[in-house]
């Protein structure tokens, strides 16, 4: 894969953002809000639960996790949106590029972009209410990759819906994460929910990293053979999201749909 026309879309993105003021405060206040809102209430629940459990690792760091995985996401199909927003579909599809370059484009764009959020999520965290990522130890090495994997494949998916639908379509978009999050069990085991949902669980991986971290704070053994599975199987939903975008490209190129959505208003 030639890297120039990846480095163009990453340079582009990036110029767009720096011209974004609305998007750049973004990175930064949703951050700000929920580490301030999580982690009094870890602070709150280590105070009234007679217990040496401690919530900070095992709730804001779900949070901070969870957080993680939206802004990758987001990142990815914002950068999409970006395109759609300054009609620039049609060129850049127009242009030689590869479907492949211009996805990892979007990706390295999300990966750069998300970065700035999730340090300052970190050093508040660590500073203000004394979260310390090392105490996952060698753990946050699969359950980051997992995350970031999944990130990567709903961002994917989150672009297909726009291209396939168009720009109205947005608002299909945003509460993605908020319908997944119930079935992984970030804030809770996912003993709680209903059978059904246990079963739909299994095949979504961001659930076994939430598992993890509450089975590693309360002291048990995490799984690896279930870290790898997750991980293998996050590879097969971006390699899925990747060929339904392809499936979907060549659909609006044949019938025009791109043309269109550059001539929207918007």
């Amino acid at each position: 894969m030639k890297f120039a026309p990846v480095a163009g879309i990453v340079i582009r993105q990036i110029y767009l953002l720096q011209g974004n003021f609305p998007r750049v405060v973004q990175l930064f206040v949703w951050v700000l809000v929920d580490i301030a809102m999580w982690g009094f209430m870890t602070r709150y629940m280590n105070a009234i639960v007679p217990s040496k459990y401690n919530f900070v690792p095992a709730v804001l760091g779900a949070v901070l996790l969870w957080d993680f995985l939206i802004r990758i996401m987001q990142g990815v199909s914002l950068a999409y949106m970006e395109d759609s927003w300054s009609r620039n579909l049609l060129n850049v599809f127009a242009s030689p590029i590869t479907i492949g370059q211009y996805l990892t484009g979007l990706v390295i764009s999300s990966i750069l972009t998300s970065l700035v959020g999730v340090a300052v999520m970190v050093i508040l965290a660590t500073v203000v209410f004394g979260l310390s990522f090392l105490s996952y130890g060698m753990l946050l090495v699969p359950f980051l990759l997992i995350l970031f994997l999944n990130g990567i494949a709903l961002g994917i998916v989150a672009t297909t819906i726009m291209l396939r639908f168009g720009p109205a379509s947005e608002w299909l978009v945003w509460p993605i994460p908020a319908v997944i999050s119930p079935f992984v069990g970030v804030f809770y085991p996912l003993s709680m929910l209903p059978v059904w949902m246990q079963k739909v669980a299994v095949f979504l991986p961001p659930s076994y990293v939430f598992q993890g971290i509450r089975t590693h704070v309360a002291g048990g053994l995490v799984s690896g053979i279930a870290l790898v599975g997750a991980i293998f199987l996050s590879f097969i939903y971006i390699l899925l999201a990747g060929l339904l975008f392809m499936r979907v490209y060549r659909y609006a190129l044949r019938t025009g749909l791109i043309a269109r959505y550059s001539a929207e208003n918007f």
